[in-house]
């Protein structure tokens, strides 16, 4: 069986941490910001993890 090919716009967008977790950047923080506050703001600017089945199958697309 041949190997899985990585998805290029998947890998762009994403990191896997030296512990396996799926690091991803948050949504909403590209324009309109003046009308968030700005605890939300600083929210959107820090990145997360990616849990559960959509972090084990972008984990899967991206290794």
């Amino acid at each position: 069986m041949p190997k899985q090919k990585t998805h290029k716009g998947l890998s762009k967008r994403i990191k896997i941490t030296g512990g396996g977790k799926v690091k991803r950047h948050r949504s909403s923080g590209s324009h309109l910001m003046s009308s968030k506050s700005a605890k939300r703001r600083r929210r959107i600017s820090s990145s997360t993890l990616a849990i559960g089945k959509i972090g084990k199958k972008a984990k899967i697309l991206v290794s």
